[in-house]
């Protein structure tokens, strides 16, 4: 998914340069990520935050967790749910 509409970059690199221990700094300088109208900053650093090397495994969370339960339910047909 691209993160950086500016810059053309996605979570996938974000997380391959945080997985390679660069800091959220490191990546912005090298990707060039929310250095233009800066509205992806947040995403971005949320991305490099959860796939540091510091974290080997991505633990992607809702900002609802109430959530989860409605959405997984709802991805699948009613008679598949039965």
């Amino acid at each position: 998914m691209i993160i950086c509409v500016c810059r053309r970059v996605s979570d996938r690199e974000i997380a391959r340069h945080a997985r390679a221990g660069m800091s959220f700094d490191e990546i912005q300088f090298e990707l060039g990520v929310a250095t233009q109208c800066g509205r992806c900053e947040g995403c971005a650093r949320d991305v490099a935050a959860q796939c540091s090397a510091a974290h080997p495994v991505a633990a992607l969370q809702l900002a609802d967790p109430s959530l989860e339960r409605a959405t997984w339910t709802a991805s699948f047909p009613a008679s598949a749910a039965a």
